[in-house]
């Protein structure tokens, strides 16, 4: 069965999720979160300049202990799918592998968004356990990696990556995905320098390497605000990525993300919303060395946070916690590439359900 990656709204009619589905549409406390972002450790290797997470790198961490325990409480939980991510790298915590390890075992899904460094140490728990991996690249060459991806020593390590990745290609079960973030910078002098130009490099690379998917995806700020780009930016993407969907067959495709869809339609940073409640925060959450949150976008944000997971079991968490304490009319006016799902889940629980769900296909809703 083909899919949409991306069609977050026709994944919410699954039969094995449909009965906490219906809870969050009836405005209901869920019995527990169908999809889980979960931060293994706030450190990365990497010192992206424009990285959105990195004043809340190196804050707090799991031990390897309380991070397998962590494990093992998602699947007390009946949790379908987990997304390890960051924060940091996933990957560099040591205690990743066992995660993958009892996830896996247990058949929950697993996605993993890393930055591709450390692939080969994590290599047959990814090419057994995951079903998806996406690495974050932002570049088609070496040169232009190092200026947007450097290391902590301004290196790019661009070579490693690639062969990393060419290894998880030859190993994986699941899908590789290379992710392309279209990126600007106004250097101190005025001038400004833009990995555009790389996008079809980087899918044909993409292509050569064996990932299943290429995706462009549009920058935010600290925000999560859509950054705006120019006409001849947008332009120039738009027709590489034309060009780029020749290179498509049956095992690769070339994926667009909701964010550059808003690109190309203008319709600015500002996502309004009319609803004080986000039913998507029954069905999915983060979990983060500093604090488990309503959802990712507010990640490290206070007035988000439910509970501690270093110190507390996830499942305590969730039985006293308040998932209506933020407000997506005041608190979530940034793009939100769940905002589609939230009005569709409102819809059901006025009783305008689209359909019976009939099949289960990919659980990261």
């Amino acid at each position: 069965m083909t899919f949409d990656r991306l069609d977050l709204v026709s994944k919410l009619y699954q039969p094995s999720g449909w009965p906490r589905v219906l809870e969050a549409a009836a405005g209901q406390r869920s019995t527990g979160p169908l999809v889980v972002d979960l931060d293994p450790t706030t450190f990365c290797d990497l010192a992206c300049p424009e990285c959105i997470s990195g004043k809340l790198l190196n804050q707090g961490r799991f031990t390897p202990e309380r991070l397998a325990e962590l494990a093992h409480e998602l699947v007390e939980m009946s949790v379908r799918g987990v997304v390890l991510i960051g924060g940091g790298e996933p990957l560099a915590h040591r205690g990743t592998r066992k995660v993958l390890q009892i996830l896996g075992e247990a058949g929950i899904a697993i996605g993993v968004v890393t930055n591709g460094t450390m692939i080969q140490q994590n290599l047959d728990e990814l090419a057994q356990y995951a079903s998806w991996v996406r690495v974050s690249m932002d570049a088609g060459t070496s040169e232009t990696y190092g200026i947007f991806r450097p290391d902590r020593k301004n290196r790019s390590v661009f070579d490693k990556v690639i062969a990393n990745m060419r290894l998880l290609a030859e190993a994986k079960k699941g899908a590789l995905g290379y992710s392309f973030l279209v990126m600007t910078r106004r250097q101190p002098d005025g001038t400004v320098v833009s990995n555009h130009h790389e996008v079809l490099t980087a899918a044909r690379l993409a292509r050569d390497i064996g990932c299943d998917y290429f995706e462009t995806k549009a920058m935010f700020d600290d925000e999560h605000h859509v950054i705006q780009v120019s006409e001849d930016i947008l332009g120039s993407v738009d027709e590489q990525l034309r060009e780029a969907r020749e290179l498509t067959d049956d095992t690769f495709e070339i994926v667009n993300s909701s964010t550059l869809t808003s690109l190309r339609n203008r319709v600015g940073p500002v996502q309004p919303k009319d609803y004080q409640r986000c039913p998507v925060a029954e069905l999915r959450t983060l979990v983060t060395p500093s604090g488990v949150y309503v959802c990712s976008y507010h990640r490290g944000n206070p007035l988000a946070k439910i509970g501690d997971a270093v110190t507390e079991p996830l499942p305590d968490i969730w039985a006293a916690s308040d998932r209506g304490i933020v407000d997506p009319s005041r608190d979530c006016r940034f793009h939100c590439a769940r905002h589609r799902s939230n009005l569709e889940l409102h819809q059901i629980g006025a009783g305008a359900t689209a359909s019976e769900p009939s099949v289960d296909y990919d659980p990261f809703i």
